[in-house]
């Protein structure tokens, strides 16, 4: 792989404007979309507490942006350096912009509540095997019994005429993590790229044209190596909710203070100097100065770590995540721990897990069998009725769908773009907990 071609710099739209190119363009058009919007509604650990603020979403997603675009153009710089043939061709400001708008983007697939979303669908199908498997393909069911928000917001993206945003292709390779469909003939687990999977059967067209275009390499069929940026979005996503879900936990007393303040310190290192955190009188900004030194520090030590392999992710041979390689990763490890303990199990944090399963498992039981009766177009009366519940252009989509998995597809799409409280809703006056007006 070369940096001339991973980046597309003789795509004539690259050129045409040197105020806001065409990677500025991608996290404008993220930025406005529907989709990301909802993402002030969607869980990102907590739910909301009326005492105190925790992260959406939304705002994790923000701050993962601006993580990525540091490392984006800290890296630009480098490699502008070591390379004379990007000089002229692209800017730092340009490499940091293609990382923003792929962290920007990186959760805009998450289907409500969470992770405990994904495996709600994923577990629904599994549960209707007998009922579903034979509607579909093996690779069409890999898809449907493994919801994965990655490949949900690869479709999000690459949805014409519906939700597709039309980005540069080196903004979406950055946006992929996983560049392999659902069912592959060997996984190599060893290889950090291919921990989950990054597209659906729906969207295999659209990533071979992509990796062919950038010229990725292949690992098996349909199966690539990662964009090397890609690398930097992930090492964004992992310093942000480590570090970040570390300050939440602690302003809701799930950590102590003292606790935080040492596992913060561990990452920071001869920097931490307690003497002038004590001159701060406010506990929660002493916490928020903490955090932004741990993660600059986090994202000096994972520069160096991606430029002292950049020619190993040229050949794919290098494929780790790098906050797993970098000097902090004890830290690291020690405050992953702590989180799981303290703060992914705590009590708040299970009701949502248990809420996100029985909602979404909900609603899939009323609106599967009916999409599966509206495609075939033998709806009866109940059918019918669920039927309607659907968007209009959702109702349209499935009738107009050429096979049984496409009209799932799109009431999936539905389903995982919903908001927490637009699911929750939607749920209690199917099952007559509440009533419109009422």
């Amino acid at each position: 792989m070369n940096w001339l071609q991973l980046l597309s710099l003789d795509t004539p739209d690259i050129q045409q404007n040197q105020t806001r190119t065409v990677f500025d363009r991608d996290f404008d058009r993220i930025i406005f979309s529907h989709p990301f919007r909802k993402l002030q509604d969607k869980t990102q650990v907590h739910p909301l507490p009326e005492q105190d603020f925790v992260h959406t979403r939304l705002t994790h997603s923000l701050e993962v942006s601006s993580v990525g675009r540091s490392l984006g153009r800290l890296v630009g710089s480098k490699l502008i350096e070591k390379y004379d043939f990007l000089q002229n061709k692209i800017s730092a400001h340009d490499i940091g912009a293609i990382v923003a708008a792929a962290s920007l983007a990186h959760d805009i697939g998450n289907p409500p509540f969470g992770h405990s979303g994904e495996s709600s669908i994923s577990d629904y199908f599994k549960n209707a095997e007998a009922e579903l498997k034979p509607e579909v393909t093996e690779a069409e069911w890999a898809d449907l019994i493994n919801f994965e928000g990655n490949a949900q917001g690869f479709r999000l993206l690459n949805r014409p005429g519906y939700q597709g945003l039309t980005l540069s292709s080196a903004t979406l390779a950055a946006f992929t993590k996983y560049p392999r469909p659902s069912l592959v003939e060997k996984q190599d687990k060893a290889r950090r790229s291919q921990k989950k999977f990054g597209f659906y059967d729906t969207e295999r067209t659209v990533f071979q044209e992509l990796g062919k275009e950038l010229g990725l390499e292949v690992l098996g069929t349909d199966q690539y190596c990662r964009h090397p940026l890609a690398f930097l979005v992930e090492a964004a996503d992992d310093i942000c909710y480590h570090i970040i879900d570390l300050e939440d936990g602690c302003n809701l007393g799930l950590v102590s203070y003292e606790q935080t303040v040492q596992l913060l310190a561990n990452v920071i290192g001869d920097r931490f100097q307690p003497q002038k955190l004590e001159a701060i009188h406010s506990l929660k900004e002493r916490i928020g100065v903490l955090r932004a030194l741990a993660i600059n520090q986090l994202i000096g030590e994972c520069v160096d770590l991606f430029m002292k392999h950049e020619e190993k992710l040229l050949t794919s041979e290098f494929d780790i995540s790098l906050a797993d390689e970098i000097p902090s990763k004890a830290a690291m490890s020690e405050i992953i721990s702590v989180s799981v303990e303290k703060i992914y199990r705590s009590r708040d944090v299970v009701e949502t897990e248990a809420a996100g399963y029985r909602v979404l498992n909900g609603l899939l039981e009323t609106l599967v069998p009916a999409t599966l009766a509206g495609f075939k177009k033998n709806l009866s009366a109940k059918d019918k009725t669920y039927f309607r519940l659907l968007p209009t252009e959702t109702q349209v989509e499935v009738k107009e769908a050429s096979s049984a998995y496409l009209a799932l597809r799109a009431t999936l799409d539905y389903v995982a773009g919903m908001t927490d409280s637009n699911a929750l809703n939607l749920y209690r006056k199917i099952m007559g907990i509440s009533l419109p007006g009422r």
